[in-house]
């Protein structure tokens, strides 16, 4: 596979013909498509990681996944959003792999993370700034008690600040689904955030 490049996209890019030329078995074509899609997909799978996976292996398997199945995108959605569905499904599926999760405890956090715990806890008043990646590391762990389609709603949503519409065409799940799954998957989310608090005390 093509080594890793920049995250940032092309400027200009035809991406119906350079599918097209793929198709076509076209190797240059390939590797350019490859370097348009490579920070879109490694974006994705940063975003849905599971937690024994390493992040190059995903990404590589997303685009074997792409090119096996490059034959059948009919082009009437873009292509950047039938590359996203293909690379969170990926995710999901590695996701349902790892079906032993351990239990998060209030043991396994860290100083900054129980710190950042209690601050939200204590008050509306907004995080020190010295406490914003911890407490983004603490809702990944958190979120990470979910199971996976409840961790990807919320994490489209909330994390990446993703519209319903935006989740719709990337999942493929209908609006009532998307909210209802969204609603369910909070309520989970403040069990196991009430449950860490209960073990705290």
């Amino acid at each position: 596979m093509i080594a890793p490049v920049s995250d940032m996209p092309e400027p200009s890019f035809d991406v119906a013909a350079c599918v097209q030329r793929v198709r076509q078995r076209d190797e240059d074509a390939a590797r350019a498509l490859f370097r348009h899609l490579y920070p879109l997909v490694a974006r994705l799978v940063r975003s849905h990681l599971p937690r024994r996976t390493s992040q190059e292996d995903l990404v590589q398997t997303v685009f074997m996944k792409l090119f096996a199945k490059l034959d059948a995108f009919s082009g009437a959605v873009p292509l950047e959003h039938w590359v996203s569905r293909i690379a969170i499904n990926t995710c999901l599926n590695q996701l349902a792999a790892e079906k032993a999760r351990p239990e998060l405890r209030w043991a396994d956090l860290s100083e900054s993370q129980t710190q950042a715990l209690e601050a939200v806890t204590a008050g509306p008043e907004e995080l020190d700034p010295s406490q914003n990646l911890a407490a983004r590391e603490l809702v990944e762990k958190l979120l990470a008690e979910l199971a996976p389609a409840d961790r990807l709603v919320l994490t489209l949503l909330h994390l990446e600040g993703r519209s319903v519409e935006e989740v719709r065409q990337i999942t493929g799940w209908n609006v009532p689904v998307i909210k209802v799954r969204a609603f369910r998957a909070r309520r989970k989310l403040r069990k196991v955030f009430e449950k860490l608090m209960d073990e705290k005390f």
